[in-house]
């Protein structure tokens, strides 16, 4: 009697189908950015614009790759039981946003402290996850929040502090023109909110 064999249809895999979406995403930008180049007046043919559709369509693909980022994934394995309940702070953290208003960048510095429970998380997961939530359209106060909450709801720590300092160039650039202007923001969750003594100390410390 002859064995019955598995079927051999070949099914599309989540990573080969993330592939397709990709690469499709930038085809589309490329047509787009040709087309805006045409529309201020440019020749897209001309030997220095010739690859700009596809280089643009390359950076913008990478500076909005937070969407493609799964946070679960990201700290899944990188919480870690420990015995310790004093600040935890990584601070200086470089981050890129495009802000969503113009698209122009906003750049700087991310402060980030908590006060475990009962786990830690990987140092080097909390630069990720800055990155996680930056590289989309963003506005500042928004990106603050994002990190706070994201950290206290995965983590459930005492408490979580984050703070953003930023230039943004839609604001240098044009608008105001002001080039030396800092935006901060500032997000305190949990006994950073609540109690001013540890809000006081973590902003002593980020200094």
């Amino acid at each position: 009697m002859a064995r019955k064999t598995r079927s051999s249809r070949s099914r599309t895999s989540p990573s080969a189908s993330a592939m397709h979406q990709s690469q499709t995403r930038g085809v589309g930008l490329e047509s787009t950015v040709h087309t805006m180049l045409t529309q201020l007046g440019e020749d897209p043919t001309r030997h220095g614009l010739q690859d700009t559709p596809k280089r643009v369509a390359k950076a913008l693909t990478f500076l909005t790759s937070g969407y493609q980022q799964d946070i679960d994934e990201l700290l899944n394995g990188a919480l870690f039981p420990i015995d310790y309940d004093e600040m935890v702070i990584v601070k200086d953290i470089d981050f890129f946003s495009l802000c969503e208003h113009h698209m122009l960048p906003f750049f700087g510095k991310c402060h980030v402290g908590y006060i475990p429970r009962k786990h830690v998380v990987g140092l080097s997961k909390i630069p990720r996850l800055v990155d996680a939530f930056s590289r989309r359209l963003q506005v500042q106060e928004r990106l603050t929040v994002q990190i706070a909450k994201t950290l206290q709801e995965k983590l459930n720590p005492h408490g979580v502090g984050v703070v953003l300092e930023a230039r943004h160039l839609c604001m240098s650039m044009r608008g105001v023109e002001k080039q030396n202007t800092i935006a901060v923001t500032s997000e305190m969750q949990g006994v950073f909110r609540k109690q001013q003594q540890t809000r006081e100390e973590f902003l002593k410390l980020i200094r």
